[in-house]
Order: structure tokens, then C-alpha cells, then sequence
């Protein structure tokens, strides 16, 4: 597991699978020669996009930020189709920090697509469970409804068995929400229509996780935005305004970096990659 210190916290990125999606289709419009310069597709015109849950620790609580895509919920077909070439192993991650999932005080969700919130339940002999029993789950009001009634478009990623077994733990937030001093949850919509960023502060330092607006490293350019996105517009418009140079951002679907900062002229001026890229 990767750990990246920064202020008076620790960001520790737990083992919640991978998938491989079509890289045209992640980076939209953008010409494949452009974007397969940033990040590199495989023979199947695929790129590798980890789903790893982060855990935020230092403000005396276990934050979990996303959830990873599960495991023993995919079909053989799924993972086929989504390149899911490993399950997640939240609990062994957990276990390894002297944790458990009953120890997650809050998990906050940028949005509710199933390579997000697949982790959230399990199945338990014929029924689905809650994964984190003891947390307070995090989301948009929008995003929430969104799941619950998903039209033609968002059927295929809102799934049933990842909203009805947690129900009872969401607290929904309509623009702004802090959950705790020193974070806050901002609704952008774009990606999804109930789509949020997350905002740390910690020893007069800033950074962000914007979620899938922002997937990974080689979608800084604000017009590089996803063919999966709902609301386009809106994402570049989202872009612009939250992208700053010489700030920290932090990624749950990179398989280059952790986090990373630009300068003023979009190049990368200091970055934490990830282990397996070392």
C-alpha cells in the first residue's frame, strides 16, 4: 500500500481492484496520437485504471474516500467487458493497518458509479450487506436520487445491490457539506449530474480530489474530458474553475500517480507516483 504524508495527515491508498476501460472512450474527442502520449493503452486500446479506496487519517477519524469495485460482485461477462483483472481486498488492506472495516467513521463519495461504490456492500449467503456497518456514507442529494431512479443512460452503472443495503447510513448534501473541520464535499456535477469534488485543508495546505472530472493525471487539460460524461460542458466549466497551479491533487483511478502538481504552464512540478511505477 501507498502511504503520502502531507501536513498533519496520512493518505493511505487501500487495494480496491482495477479495471482496463477503452482509452478512446476516457478521453473523449482527444485524438488517440494526443492522449496516448499522457497515458499509455494496451494492445486492447484499453488503459489501466486502479480503483483504490483512500484513507484519510489525522483528524481523528477513519475517512474513507470512494470504495473500490468490491469483490464476488462482477460477472464473469463484467469483467470481461470492464478488464477487471483484480477484486478488491479492502479488509486485508485494513487488517495490515491494525484495522477493520467496523473502524471507517465516514466514507465520502464523489459519485455513485459501481467502479465507486461496489465496495460498499457484499454479499452475505442470498442477500447484499453492508461492507462498513459503523459509517456515516457521504453523497450529493442529486446523486443519490439519480441511483435510485437511474434512467436509460445510468442503469448500467447504478446498481440496485450497492444503494438498498446501506440506506439507512447516507447523509445527503445538496451544494456544500463539511462532514468534519477540514473537509468539504462541493457539488460540480458534470460527470454524473450529482457529481462532487472533495476539498482537504491541513497545516495551512490545500488539496483536492475531484473525482472522475479529473480521472487521472493526463486529463488536466480541461477540454480532455470523458465520453462517459453526462454533462460535458459542465466538467469543462469545472475544470477550469478548480484546476489551480502549484496545488495538490490526489487520484483514486491513476495508475501512474498519487498525487500530483502543476505549474503554470500545465507541466507536472512535483509528484508522489505510485509504488508499482518506482
Amino acid at each position: 500500500m501507498d502511504q503520502w504524508k502531507i501536513g498533519g495527515l496520512t493518505l493511505t491508498w487501500l487495494d480496491g481492484g482495477v479495471t482496463h476501460m477503452d482509452g478512446g472512450a476516457m478521453f473523449g474527442v482527444v485524438p488517440k496520437p494526443l492522449w496516448s502520449k499522457k497515458y499509455a493503452p494496451n494492445e486492447l486500446n484499453q488503459i489501466e485504471l486502479r480503483t483504490e479506496p483512500i484513507l484519510v487519517q489525522g483528524f481523528g477519524k477513519n475517512i474513507l474516500i470512494e470504495a473500490g469495485i468490491g469483490s464476488g460482485k462482477l460477472s464473469e461477462k463484467q469483467k470481461r467487458n470492464y478488464g477487471v483483472h483484480e477484486e478488491a481486498s479492502i479488509e486485508t488492506s485494513l487488517n495490515e493497518l491494525g484495522l477493520t472495516v467496523k473502524d471507517i467513521d465516514m466514507v465520502l463519495m464523489t459519485h455513485m458509479h459501481f467502479d465507486h461504490a461496489s465496495g460498499l456492500t457484499r454479499k452475505n449467503g442470498e442477500e447484499f450487506v453492508s461492507v462498513f456497518e459503523n459509517a456515516a456514507i457521504h453523497t450529493s442529494a442529486i446523486e443519490w436520487e439519480e441511483l435510485k431512479n437511474p434512467n436509460i443512460r445510468s442503469r448500467n452503472t447504478y446498481w440496485e445491490e450497492n444503494w438498498k443495503p446501506i440506506e439507512s447510513q447516507v447523509c445527503t448534501f445538496s451544494e456544500t457539506f463539511e462532514p468534519i473541520n477540514g473537509i468539504k464535499m462541493v457539488h460540480t456535477g458534470g460527470h454524473s449530474d450529482g457529481h462532487s469534488i472533495i476539498e482537504i485543508h491541513t497545516d495551512g495546505q490545500t488539496v483536492y480530489h475531484l473525482g472522475d472530472i479529473m480521472p487521472t493525471h493526463a486529463h488536466e487539460n480541461p477540454l480532455w474530458v470523458l465520453a462517459y460524461d453526462d454533462y460535458p460542458m459542465t466538467s469543462i466549466y469545472e475544470k477550469q474553475k478548480w484546476i489551480k497551479p502549484d496545488t495538490w491533487y490526489f487520484f483514486y483511478h491513476d495508475a501512474v500517480y498519487r498525487a500530483v502538481k502543476w505549474n503554470g504552464e500545465g507541466a507536472i512540478s512535483e509528484s508522489i507516483k505510485r509504488r508499482a511505477n518506482l
